[in-house]
């Protein structure tokens, strides 16, 4: 199955080029699939659904038989509960250790660590439990759990649930509810405290390392250069995407309940709002959606027209948004259905990947656009690919490329050459490291394109 969502942009340079987002069918079979993730340089996803069980998804699109792990008879479900987060240690290639984020029996929210047994595709049955948090109310649990490029383990805390906030716990400093926690599981029993983390030493809770959030329901590292993609579920009128620039400060505040999104909810007592953090980006419920899943910023090399957009989307409306670098968010189309659209994944290379509560289904986002336009059809193909100082282009069908035009990711003509012979070298060495949008005129007055990697 495959469905397309269009985001149309017209490069002014030299072509019109529109992307078509597709979601094409990788796995099926999940059951209320929360969290995709798979450990550094490693092909497989493990993929947790919110029942307690902890699946391996592998490269080629099957599941493993047997579940990594079954977490189903110590945590409670229902609602916003279960197991709803897992992070691979950063050496666990070598340590095996492994950490998930689920609501117990009682209903509140526990971090523990595994570890993987001597099968690589099955866990050690008993876990330690590193936190204990109690939460007031059954929803806003959070759940994401992240490694940061600092090497400690990022917890996102819901504020306790409820609407509103009504005990302010987000804005309190000597809670852990609504915050974004930073715990040092290389030390310490059963954990350290981060040296920076804001509140060492002074009033606070040690483990926070911001403050102000709703319920973020996803955020991430930008797996290149560390900066901070947070997507926090709005109360009634706005959701909003928060960004935070690598190397990460501490003592963050993102506004909640004083907050939704920029606009004024509950200012009562609040510190000023220039001295809380305000949305990259935000929407409001009356353009659709209720509940955004936050996502990745696109780092892959296979499609071009997403580089330096942040994908995202909403369990309310089934459709996908990304931000451009100027904050500016655009949608595609609607689908037919419902998919009600719960976590994204990202796999070694950078590559995102969607999954659909309702269905059971994990999709490959792709952009379609590389199918049309010529692009598989060319009869010219660019070697070696990627290329360092020199590229030749190469012919399949007979026609004569007589000129080469070159386009960065966002459109900009970098680059033309008028083509004398079929031998000819085109050199690279005008061009930045990236990936890039090469268009190939021949002889009878086609253009074909094509993708260029240059390294």
């Amino acid at each position: 199955m495959k469905t397309k969502l269009i985001f149309c942009s017209c490069f002014i340079y030299f072509f019109s080029f529109c992307q078509v987002i597709q979601l094409q069918t990788f796995a099926t079979g999940f059951t209320n699939p929360v969290e995709m993730t798979h450990p550094a340089n490693d092909s497989r996803f493990f993929v947790v659904q919110q029942e307690g069980l902890i699946k391996i998804l592998n490269s080629n699109g099957t599941t493993n038989a047997t579940p990594f792990l079954n977490l189903s008879s110590v945590i409670s479900t229902g609602g916003e509960r279960g197991l709803l987060g897992l992070a691979f240690h950063p050496d666990y290639a070598t340590n095996g250790f492994f950490f998930v984020n689920y609501t117990n029996t009682a209903g509140n929210t526990v971090i523990a660590k595994y570890s993987v047994s001597a099968n690589p595709n099955v866990a050690q049955t008993t876990g330690t439990i590193l936190l204990t948090i109690t939460q007031p109310y059954s929803n806003h649990n959070g759940g994401n759990l992240k490694f940061g490029p600092d090497g400690y383990l990022y917890i996102g805390m819901g504020d306790g649930g409820s609407g509103g906030d009504p005990g302010n716990r987000a804005q309190n400093i000597n809670e852990n509810l609504g915050k974004i926690l930073r715990i040092d599981v290389n030390s310490g029993t059963p954990y350290g405290i981060p040296p920076t983390n804001p509140f060492v030493g002074i009033a606070g809770n040690d483990e926070i390392w911001a403050i102000g959030v709703r319920n973020p329901w996803k955020f991430s590292f930008n797996r290149l250069n560390g900066d901070l993609w947070i997507a926090d579920v709005g109360q009634n009128t706005i959701e909003e995407i928060d960004k935070v620039v690598s190397p990460l400060p501490t003592g963050l505040n993102f506004g909640w309940r004083c907050y939704e999104g920029n606009a004024a909810y509950n200012t009562a007592s609040c510190a000023p709002a220039g001295t809380m953090v305000m949305p990259f980006a935000q929407y409001s419920h009356s353009t659709g959606g209720c509940s955004i899943t936050g996502g990745y910023l696109y780092t892959g090399t296979q499609y071009p027209n997403f580089q330096n957009k942040y994908f995202f989307a909403d369990y309310c409306i089934n459709r996908i948004g990304y931000v451009d670098a100027t904050g500016t968010i655009t949608y595609s189309q609607t689908f037919t259905g419902d998919n009600y659209f719960t976590t994204f994944g990202e796999d070694t290379n950078g590559e995102l990947f969607v999954t659909g509560q309702a269905n059971g289904t994990i999709y490959k986002v792709t952009d379609s656009s590389l199918s049309n336009n010529k692009f598989d059809a060319s009869p010219f193909s660019i070697y070696p690919n990627p290329a360092k100082r020199e590229f030749f282009i190469k012919n399949s069908l007979g026609t004569i490329p007589v000129k080469i035009t070159i386009f960065d990711v966002s459109g900009k003509q970098v680059y033309t050459q008028i083509i004398d012979n079929l031998n000819m070298s085109i050199p690279t060495t005008t061009l930045a490291m990236g990936t890039y949008i090469a268009s190939i005129e021949d002889n009878l007055g086609n253009s074909f394109k094509t993708k260029l990697i240059v390294e």
